[in-house]
């Protein structure tokens, strides 16, 4: 073979590699950042959504809180299912988004006890503040407040109750509510404080128990979702999705909530 020839066939060889390292980056489904707390309704929902576009997603979930620090240093998700409002207004701030969202469900805690707990589950908590008086509690489980939204209200919601002095140093953290709900309902603790969505799914029903906190007795846990500058056509379409009567019936199901006003003209069409 001639050099003009070898020549020739490597760079067809080098066209045809790169063409194909091309279409599989371009056939790649868009990566999705989403708040542990949401998994089991997100799941179904990017089930249906892909069964019913035949566009498929790449879903990870894990804390906000760390899921922002990827983003601001260059994660390629394209889109934020924050467990709160905080982590995405902090990316607006920060110019990593070109708005600051809206809020596609509303979250709520639950108190969690594996079977084998002696822990009696109430709303007000004086079950637990009766096992602490008592001695009983040796280990209670929440996500970390630093980073996971639902551990922040956890920790405020038992220090507005005054039993944080007592349980602080009982606490065993998850990195987030998915890992803190396994902790707490494992057997090796007597119980803890997680997300409703997580402790009401069929999974971790399974292992123990749980009861619905009021949500007069926390602050609102108003979960926020928003796209990044790089979010292509299928994020946006799954964005849009995200606010149908569809996937708000199966957010319900899991036991979330809605505002009763919107508080944008995206979600204010959901609602009429």
């Amino acid at each position: 073979m001639s050099q003009w020839r070898r020549t020739a066939f490597i760079r067809a060889l080098c066209s045809l590699v790169l063409l194909v390292s091309f279409s599989s980056l371009a056939a790649k489904p868009p990566a999705i950042a989403a708040a542990a707390n949401v998994k089991f309704a997100l799941d179904e929902i990017v089930t249906n959504f892909t069964a019913s576009t035949g566009l498929p997603l790449r879903v990870s979930y894990g804390s906000s809180g760390n899921f922002v620090a990827q983003i601001q240093h260059g994660a390629p998700f394209e889109m934020l299912l924050s467990a709160d409002e905080f982590y995405v207004q902090q990316l607006h701030k920060a110019g990593k988004t070109d708005s600051d969202g809206t809020i596609y469900a509303i979250g709520k805690l639950a108190l969690v006890a594996p079977k084998n707990s002696s822990l009696v589950l109430d709303a007000e908590l004086n079950g637990l503040q009766q096992q602490l008086t008592d001695g009983k509690i040796s280990r209670f489980v929440i996500a970390n407040p630093a980073h996971a939204p639902y551990g922040e209200r956890a920790r405020s919601l038992l220090q507005a109750k005054g039993l944080w002095p007592q349980l602080e140093s009982k606490i065993i953290m998850g990195e987030n509510v998915s890992q803190a709900a396994q902790f707490a309902l494992s057997g090796s603790a007597q119980g803890g404080i997680v997300a409703l969505s997580l402790a009401s799914s069929e999974q971790f029903r399974k292992m123990g128990n749980y009861i619905e906190i009021p949500q007069s007795l926390y602050e609102p846990i108003n979960q926020r979702m928003v796209m990044m500058p790089n979010a292509g056509a299928t994020t946006q379409q799954f964005y849009q999705y995200m606010q149908t009567q569809a996937a708000k019936d199966v957010l319900l199901n899991y036991g979330f909530g809605f505002p009763q006003r919107a508080n944008s003209s995206a979600f204010m069409q959901v609602e009429n």
